[in-house]
């Protein structure tokens, strides 16, 4: 049994009750519990009473791109934009989730780090390893087998893991703030002993992982190893962030009053994750009407049976030395802009003019794969939103006929159509709201 103070939430067993503070003059609910199903109330409004001087960072670890937001004294919530070797980055306010340890067991490169141009040679030369994907080994047993994640550092557990990136995000904000608000040099000194901490996790994650996730916290040095600091330490469901951000996006909460509900399918980078809230129209909540889903589909593991396809299809050509080069431009360009697989060919560019097997279709440094094969790639991931979907309906005490599909794999416009598609003959409609970060909903969720 695990429980957060601060008037946010508390997890016991399989159920988790969010409470809001009586005492503000804004309408707060306590939520309802129920006793067959972990469900949840959530505000339709995000309060704007700040009592003090007060810092909330939101840390998003995705499982290949991880963001940080956070808001100081007022509900008014910003993004950290600037990271070491980020410049590429700003626009989408995300790095690579991923850490590169040398063989002492020592942090050499994290985040956008990685990419730098030669990190990967270097790395390669002095026996470094990555660790990345890392998060999923918190998982629930039964989710995943193991041999579908890349295996974690030598002498290194998840926690120890988490908590090394946890401390990296900890430090590119403080440079962040420090930098943004170079006339109050008290500002993070006044903050940093008060700060209190989201963390993001799948819907399928509960207490175990929640422990581990604050253990790892702790380890880091955000909070303390005492029961106050724990305190500091709060959870949020991607389904009940997304929620928010649909809100946030163009979905009417008096459009909801009158409808089934909303199915909220979180595509993201490791897992898909599916919730189904409806609303009550009495008091401006939103209930969470079915056991939410979690399922290990998400955008690496078109990586992954591209991967598998490649390994068989260079297995007799000298280019299977470059297999993880290849996989990674395939990761980069053609999963991003693949949309239609009636166009004749899709083409991963991974070297030069001079790199040719025509055995495997390569010509001048590109590898061409048919449009079905590409397809192929995605097609597990498209049957489990279908499926999943379908099955939320199934169970939830509504029949919820919206879904809002978001996450960065939402953005892929093959994923899109083909949800459009198939979902549309059974009555479902789809949107697709602009794309959004889980940290920047979750202090929404805080603040609710």
């Amino acid at each position: 049994m695990s429980t957060t103070d601060g008037n946010r939430s508390s997890t016991t067993g399989e159920q988790t009750v969010l409470a809001f503070d009586s005492t503000s003059e804004e309408t707060q609910v306590i939520a309802e519990g129920f006793p067959d199903l972990p469900r949840r109330s959530l505000l339709m409004h995000v309060p704007s009473s700040v009592t003090h001087r007060k810092l909330v960072l939101a840390f998003d670890v995705g499982t290949t791109f991880s963001g940080i937001s956070y808001c100081i004294l007022d509900p008014e919530i910003r993004s950290v934009a600037r990271f070491p070797a980020g410049d590429e980055i700003r626009v989408f306010l995300k790095i690579p989730t991923a850490i590169y340890y040398d063989t002492h067991g020592k942090v050499r490169a994290a985040g956008a780090e990685v990419s730098q141009e030669g990190i990967y040679e270097t790395a390669e030369e002095e026996g470094w390893t990555k660790a990345e994907w890392f998060k999923h080994h918190f998982r629930p047993e039964g989710n995943a087998t193991a041999s579908q994640l890349p295996p974690l550092p030598p002498g290194k557990s998840v926690i120890d893991v988490l908590a090394d990136f946890l401390r990296y995000l900890f430090q590119c904000t403080q440079t962040y703030i420090e930098g943004t608000y170079p006339r109050d040099a008290n500002l993070w000194p006044s903050l940093v002993n008060d700060m209190d901490f989201l963390l993001s996790h799948p819907n399928g994650w509960g207490v175990p992982q929640q422990t581990q996730m604050r253990e790892a916290a702790v380890f880091a040095g955000l909070v303390p190893d005492d029961r106050s600091g724990r305190n500091r330490i709060f959870f949020v469901t991607e389904g009940e962030a997304n929620l928010h951000f649909a809100i946030h996006n163009g979905l009417s909460p008096s459009t909801l009053m009158e409808s089934e509900g909303v199915i909220i399918v979180d595509a993201g980078g490791g897992t898909i994750d599916i919730s189904d809230f409806a609303c009550n129209a009495d008091i401006p909540t939103f209930n969470e009407i079915a056991p939410p889903q979690c399922h290990f589909h998400g955008s690496v593991f078109v990586s992954i049976n591209a991967r598998n396809f490649l390994e068989v299809l260079l297995s007799e050509s000298p280019f299977i030395e470059d297999l993880q080069h290849i996989v990674r431009c395939f990761d980069r360009t053609t999963k991003l802009r693949f949309r239609n697989p009636e166009e004749a060919s899709q083409f991963i560019k991974f070297g030069s003019t001079r790199d040719n097997d025509l055995n495997c279709n390569i010509r001048f440094g590109q590898l061409k794969l048919k449009g079905d094969v590409v397809a192929g790639f995605f097609e597990p991931s498209i049957q489990c939103i279908i499926e999943a979907v379908h099955a939320q309906h199934k169970s939830g005490q509504m029949k919820s006929k919206n879904v809002i599909l978001v996450g960065g794999f939402a953005a892929n416009d093959w994923l899109y159509t083909q949800v459009v598609e198939r979902l549309k003959p059974d009555g479902f409609t789809v949107i697709r709201p602009d794309h959004g970060c889980v940290v920047f909903l979750s202090i929404c969720f805080y603040y609710s």
